[in-house]
């Protein structure tokens, strides 16, 4: 059994589960062996709040991880502040025995048209998943990969993962058995701040914590650095090659730098496709704007006439994205850009996606903080 750098019943009971199926049949997948078999695959510490959202730091083959488990609940969008998993969905229940190959790729395919839209590259991101289902490269994929992949694409993060495979800010994925997945460890995981124990977070007020956050941060060339990579990242998900993926919650704690200032994110699991989150939030029914939230920052409006929520969502991710920059880049900004930095975050956020030509300005602000960002930097030792 994999062993653990820390007690507890929450961290025994993830791979408990796993382990049960991997050795019965029921799942399998790259992480499974050295899970369950050969214990190369450690827990560290707990990073979870909540005990069916499981996340820890890890360990495999002398590698550091996050290892994440959704403790065989799938993740769905409910519209409260929180992303809770509810019991809907009983996962490793398909596809079931003898489903051949071509039908599983026809679910995965009908899976994908519901989340993403009907596109036509459809065909090429189910592929890649089956690239990805055949953990021990064999060219076939088992029914316990083909389980383990089909829980696993319930999962937002891990599809996104996935599909931005190939970008620099997108952590990479390690591995993963069932549900369980392991993705590449961020050494600084919040933009900016000291992490302090919760007990004594809880007596600090926010103010005084936010004047902390300010003081323990890289330097501004530094700074710049992680912003165009946060900019990059929007760039990533904004109209990509399988549609467009809002960012729901663009608070600090989901990003992440390594030590050359690269952002990376930590958390995307509040990512969601821009097809899906429309077609639930169409029609919910709503007293005031405040019941079109999703997250805390995909916000959509309350029509009054019909006491439905609309389907478009108010903010693009540039906005959110500068938003959270604005106060991050201001402080310690060189005098000679700062007036024109000011100028261009202000406009960057007032975006909106109604907008006419929304596309347009979205692509010229977002090239024009970059450029003034780079232009600043790229002749220092931080770029």
């Amino acid at each position: 059994m994999a062993r653990s750098l820390c007690p507890g019943a929450w961290l025994r009971k993830p791979y408990y589960l796993q382990c049960d199926k991997y050795k019965t049949g029921v799942i399998d997948g790259p992480a499974c062996n050295s899970l369950c078999v050969t214990e190369t695959l450690y827990f560290g510490k707990c990073l979870s709040t909540k005990p069916n959202n499981q996340m820890y730091l890890g360990i495999w083959d002398n590698l550091p991880g996050v290892v994440k488990c959704q403790m065989e609940q799938a993740l769905h969008l409910d519209f409260g502040t929180e992303l809770e998993p509810r019991k809907e969905i009983v996962l490793f229940d398909k596809p079931t025995r003898g489903t051949t190959v071509q039908k599983f790729k026809e679910m995965v395919y009908s899976l994908f048209k519901a989340k993403l839209g009907d596109q036509g590259n459809l065909s090429e991101l189910v592929n890649l998943i089956l690239t990805v289902a055949d953990g021990d490269k064999d060219g076939q994929v088992s029914l316990g990969e083909a389980k383990s992949a089909w829980a696993l694409l319930q999962l937002n993060e891990f599809l996104l993962m996935v599909i931005l495979q190939d970008k620099e800010h997108t952590p990479k994925l390690m591995g993963f058995c069932g549900d369980l997945y392991v993705m590449e460890s961020v050494e600084y995981t919040s933009l900016y701040g000291i992490s302090l124990p919760w007990v004594i977070e809880l007596f600090i007020p926010s103010g005084f914590r936010r004047s902390m956050d300010q003081l323990f941060t890289p330097s501004w060339p530094r700074k710049a650095k992680i912003a165009i990579g946060l900019l990059e990242f929007v760039e990533d998900v904004f109209h990509g090659p399988y549609g467009n993926f809002l960012m729901c919650d663009t608070s600090a704690k989901n990003l992440g730098y390594n030590d050359k200032y690269d952002l990376k994110m930590v958390d995307m699991r509040k990512i969601v496709p821009e097809t899906n989150l429309k077609e639930l939030i169409k029609d919910r029914h709503c007293e005031s704007d405040l019941d079109c939230v999703y997250g805390t920052d995909c916000r959509t409006s309350c029509d009054q006439s019909t006491m439905k929520c609309t389907s478009e969502v108010i903010q693009p991710n540039l906005a959110k994205a500068c938003q959270l920059l604005k106060d991050y880049l201001l402080r310690g900004a060189p005098s000679e850009i700062r007036e024109e930095l000011e100028k261009q975050l202000y406009s960057c956020i007032a975006l909106k996606v109604t907008a006419n030509q929304m596309e347009m300005e979205h692509s010229l602000i977002l090239n024009n903080l970059k450029t003034l960002l780079w232009k600043k930097i790229s002749y220092t030792n931080d770029s």
